[in-house]
């Protein structure tokens, strides 16, 4: 278990190169998705937006914010979108200025599914799901411009909205080529859409869609085959969240469940398997789960041979200690991204951390965003 690693391993293994598929990278310290919720109406990314990456490229590859695929994918208020013409361009000034300082930039494909509201909906209309399960009070409310609003029953997709959908991700996939990004992830984990259809608490279809897990799965491996007509395998990532309860996305299977699906991104040769750890995470780690692994990580490895990618709470002293002990490839740090633009030359030094103001993670400007200090 990562927070009980019993040696202190060096961590200038966090500063030797990597290969993530054909992803060449400087060292393994990788910047996470992280939702800021700072764009206009419009989901276009912004100039001030530009400065924040930009600020961060001393990351080895710096994941997206989860973006938007298309108008009905949408379940916050401010969020990006990568559906048109100058959301496309507006990324491009983000990935020329990330990739100008040595960094790799990976566009993370987002569909929130039932974590909407009409008010973020084309028109009003109702939210889509695999099915009419309206998430539970453990969910919170959405997000939307006049405020938080109580969630509502979506509405269950027909196999010709699946279909739309899966060309919404390889257009979107298309999108983010054009937008200069170095490859693609697709999030299927904390409870969003994908997930919604892994889950079968939420996903009670009767269709090609639902109930064994081959089925539950299927429509992941539908949408990856969707994205590697645009691009090669060895430049997408997926990521995937392991009896994480966020979004109340939850399993009776977990185990049998990512055995499979694991083992089959593996024969696929994706470029990484991005992991939600949980093991440093005593908020989202299920409290009545007896077949919960002390380490998601090391659960993965028995059936994902290749990089892996984790995040979940680590320091540096714990990333490079999860690297040594074999259970990851990199490391993606989040909070500390936010509050440390200079995250890797801390690492490196060995310096204090800027404390993160949780008041500004979502929505606002400048303030708690590019306004952290660098070392002097």
């Amino acid at each position: 278990m990562t927070s009980e690693t019993t040696f202190e391993a060096n961590t200038d293994t966090l500063f030797t190169p990597f290969k993530a598929g054909s992803l060449e990278l400087n060292h393994r310290v990788v910047m996470a998705p992280l939702t800021r919720s700072r764009t206009g109406s419009d989901r276009v990314p912004t100039d001030l937006m530009r400065e924040y990456y930009e600020q961060r490229s001393s990351a080895a590859m710096i994941i997206s914010e989860a973006t938007i695929i298309s108008p009905t994918g949408a379940g916050y208020a401010f969020t990006p979108g990568i559906y048109n013409q100058a959301q496309i361009d507006g990324w491009k000034n983000i990935t020329n200025a990330v990739q100008a300082n040595g960094a790799k930039m990976i566009s993370q494909l987002w569909h929130c599914g039932r974590i909407s509201h009409p008010d973020l909906q084309p028109n009003g209309e109702t939210p889509v799901a695999p099915s009419a399960s309206i998430p539970g009070e453990a969910s919170g409310q959405a997000f939307t411009e006049a405020g938080w609003q109580p969630f509502v029953e979506p509405r269950a997709l027909t196999e010709g909205d699946i279909k739309a959908l899966i060309s919404d991700f390889r257009q979107a996939a298309a999108n983010a080529k054009a937008a200069g990004f170095d490859g693609i992830e697709i999030h299927s984990a904390n409870g969003y859409l994908l997930n919604q259809f892994l889950s079968d608490d939420v996903n009670k279809r009767t269709d090609s869609y639902g109930g064994s897990i081959e089925n539950r799965a299927r429509l992941l491996f539908e949408v990856l085959d969707a994205v590697s007509e645009v691009w090669p395998l060895d430049k997408i990532g997926v990521r995937v969240s392991p009896w994480n309860t966020f979004l109340e996305a939850t399993l009776s299977d977990n185990g049998a469940l990512y055995e499979y699906v694991i083992t089959k991104l593996n024969e696929k040769g994706i470029a990484y398997l991005s992991v939600v750890e949980l093991a440093n995470d005593d908020l989202n780690r299920p409290k009545d789960k007896p077949d919960l692994p002390e380490s998601i990580n090391a659960f993965v490895r028995q059936y994902f041979k290749g990089p892996i990618l984790t995040a979940g709470g680590f320091k540096a002293e714990t990333a490079a200690a999860e690297i040594a002990l074999g259970n990851t490839d990199m490391v993606a740090f989040g909070q500390p991204y936010i509050a440390n633009p200079d995250l890797v030359e801390r690492f490196k030094k060995g310096a204090d951390l800027n404390t993160p103001d949780f008041d500004t993670f979502y929505g606002g400007d400048a303030k708690g965003y590019t306004d952290y200090p660098f070392l002097k």
